[in-house]
This record gives C-alpha cells, structure tokens and sequence, in this order.
C-alpha cells in the first residue's frame, strides 16, 4: 500500500508532495505512456495543454511537470479560472499598483509576478474571457505585462500550464476562444484517460486513498469486500478520481460498505431495481418518460456531488444551459437552494466527525 501524501484535489503548496508514480500513474499502458511523455518534455520550457475530463488529475500532472523542470526552483502558482470573478480577473492575474482605483491602498503582485521563475497553471482556461484571452497572449509573447496603474513593463519568465475539460477547437468554432491563443499554449497536448478507461488502476487508488483517510480521519476500517471491489470496476466513474477518491471518504467516516454499494448499485442506469413497473396496463411513453427522469435525477446527483455542488461546472459537464440545469434540479425534486443547504449541512457535519 502506498503511502498517503497528498489528495487529489483541493491543492495547496503548503507541505505539499506528490503522490508515488505507483499511484499517480498506476499500471495502465495509456498512463504509462502519458509519464514517458511529461518526462521527455519536463526538462524544456515549452507550454503544455493538459486536457480530460473533470476528476481526472490534471493539476497533480502539472505539478508533476513542474517539480521536474527547470521551472521547480520556482513557485507553483495555480489560477482557477472559473473561480475568479471577470471583474477582478485582471488584478489578479496581474497586480496593481497603490492607488490604482479605489480600495488600492498598497501595492499587490499578481499570479503572473507570483510565478517568476516558476510554473503558472492556468486551469480551466476555457474560462477566460475575451478579452483577458487577449491580455494573457500578449504575456505569453512577449514576457511582459504591466500592474494596473504602472507606467513600467515588467519582464517575466514563466513556465506555462494550462488545463481544461472543454474541447478547445470547438470553443474556437464557436467564437469562445482565440485561435492565436489556442497556438500559444497548446505546444504539446496530453489528453488524460478516464477512470472508466483505466480500470486496472482502480485497486490501487482505493487502496491509496484508504490509507490517507483512515490516518487523517483517525479511523480503522476493513478492506473492501469482494462485492464493493466488483462494484467499483464495473462502475463508470462519471466524476473519475475525484468521485472514487470522495466515495472512499465517505466509507471510512461511515465505516459501513452499505451506503457506498446503495449510492453505485443506484447509479446504474434505467434499469435499476428501485424503478418499478407497474404489473397492469401500462403507456409506454408514460413510463418512457418516468425512467428517463429517474435516470437524469441520478446522472445529474452524481455530477454534483462529484463537482462539489458546483453547479456552473455540472452544466458544462452535462452540456445543458445552467438555467436547464437548475430547471432540471427542480423537477426531480432538488431545488437548487435546498441542495446547496443540505451539501453545506453534509459538510458540516462531516468536520464534526473529523474534529
């Protein structure tokens, strides 16, 4: 069993390792052939374009690139992208100087100046607005940006990651994102695999994230049964790690497999046990409809709860507007406002079992 360093997700540079190539990569051929290629191209300063579907590890493959280039002598600097209001997007990116605009009383350096001599990692950079896209190219081509409020160009070096879970060529189809950009940080591209697509990896993240979490959590549990086991590698994974990594949570706050084998048995699909068809005459478009609604509830449960609830994220996901998404929410009977409460009252009570 590996040693537990680090999550998933919720990064921090803060004492932070890197989980064991063993876990990072684990045994399936496209991963393996993934680390021969990030080794290869660690050692040079080109822009990487790390590509997958959310859950999948693009910012710990970042991380993994930066500690073996050149870039590892300096900082780590990740920028969230979606998580950044478009307003404060730019003083963000780039600081701003005393007295720019009101409520500057000091001077502030931005990601960008944060990440001199180091890696930026701009995730889900399918995000960015236009006209932050254009601001971003200018540094990526001249190594040069000022703060807002400064007459000076500040040079920076700057190794550049970005990641995303969209199909950037289609954005640009679609006049969402920059073509010229697009050029600029797309150098060399990795596209990560899925869960579902890596399934000789499952036994050994499970047994990965168990022993990180019985530590932290202060918790002794028994190995997963054979059911459990078999239930994970015939699961599809639509939230990948991040989804088994939370489920393996989740089975040592409880200490019970139950739960964890009701929640994946549920996920199954249209024909699950607990959608029931009448024994008399029955409208097939009736229950058409019925197992339809009870098959997008589960879908849409599950990408939530792999996104943290983060509903924006979910949509995309999905491919649904948000409004659709909310509507959606609504007719399977969880109202957006009720979910966001109940998450914020899960989450409360899971700090309690934690502390």
């Amino acid at each position: 069993m590996a040693s537990a360093n680090a999550s998933f997700h919720d990064l921090s540079d803060s004492g932070f390792e890197l989980p064991p190539d063993e876990i990072l990569f684990g045994n399936s051929q496209a991963m393996r052939g993934i680390q021969q290629s990030l080794l290869r191209m660690a050692g040079t300063n080109v822009s990487i374009l790390l590509q997958g579907h959310s859950g999948t590890g693009k910012e710990l493959l970042a991380r993994y690139i930066h500690a073996r280039s050149p870039a590892g002598i300096g900082a780590f600097v990740k920028v969230n992208c979606p998580a950044i209001p478009g307003t404060l997007f730019e003083s963000e990116l780039f600081g701003y100087q005393r007295g720019a605009f009101t409520g500057a009383y000091v001077s502030k350096p931005g990601r960008v100046e944060m990440a001199h001599h180091g890696t930026l990692f701009l995730d889900e950079i399918a995000e960015l607005e236009p006209g932050m896209q254009a601001k971003l190219l200018q540094v990526l081509q001249d190594g040069q940006f000022s703060r807002i409020g400064a007459q000076e160009e500040r040079q920076i070096n700057v190794r550049v990651i970005c990641a995303t879970n969209r199909n950037l060529e289609e954005e640009i189809r679609a006049g969402n994102f920059r073509r010229d950009l697009f050029f600029r940080i797309n150098v060399v591209s990795v596209e990560l695999p899925t869960l579902k697509d890596r399934r000789e990896d499952i036994p050994t993240l499970v047994d990965y994230f168990l022993e990180r979490y019985t530590k932290m959590f202060r918790r002794s549990v028994s190995a997963p049964s054979s059911r459990l086991m078999n239930l994970f590698k015939d699961h599809d994974w639509p939230g990948n790690i991040r989804e088994l990594e939370n489920l393996i949570k989740r089975f040592v706050i409880l200490g019970s497999e139950d739960a964890i084998c009701k929640a994946i048995e549920s996920a199954g699909g249209a024909g699950d046990s607990e959608f029931a068809i009448p024994s008399g005459p029955v409208r097939l478009k009736q229950l058409t409809r019925q197992a339809v609604k009870q098959l997008e509830k589960k879908v849409i449960l599950n990408a939530l709860e792999a996104n943290h609830w983060n509903r924006r994220v979910v949509s995309r996901e999905l491919g649904i507007s948000y409004a659709a998404l909310l509507y959606k929410m609504r007719e399977a009977g969880v109202p957006p406002r009720q979910a966001r409460k109940d998450w914020e009252a899960t989450a409360a009570s899971t700090a309690r079992v934690i502390a």
